[in-house]
């Protein structure tokens, strides 16, 4: 027990979240998708370094998690746009917090 709060259950929350985001694309994505909706291609050119594939099966992956949502554009040819969903922005404090620890790291690491 720390904190008057059960380790296994901790343990068990946070290995969710994890499963949950893991590998180096989804934050990434999620991150991208947080000022406005935006096309496969678009993601695609956001996040350097993706494939085409791997960006697929993340999306699949964000949207079976309810973290983002898939909408058929009604326009000649037709399209698709990707946008966050409120369960998606409540990672926001985290995904902000994760941006500022990634300054300071960067920044701790150069210096040695």
């Amino acid at each position: 027990m720390i904190n008057g709060i059960d380790c296994p259950n901790n343990i068990r929350s946070i290995k969710d979240a994890l499963e949950t985001l893991q590998g180096k694309w989804k934050l990434l994505i999620l991150f991208a998708l947080s000022a406005e909706p935006k096309r496969f291609k678009q993601i695609s050119t956001e996040v350097k370094g993706i494939s085409d594939k791997v960006l697929s099966n993340e999306l699949k992956s964000l949207e079976t998690n309810t973290l983002i949502t898939r909408t058929a554009v009604d326009t000649y040819p037709p399209t698709v746009e990707y946008s966050i969903t409120p369960h998606g922005q409540s990672l926001q404090k985290v995904v902000e917090e994760l941006h500022l620890w990634g300054i300071e790291h960067r920044k701790v690491i150069m210096e040695k």
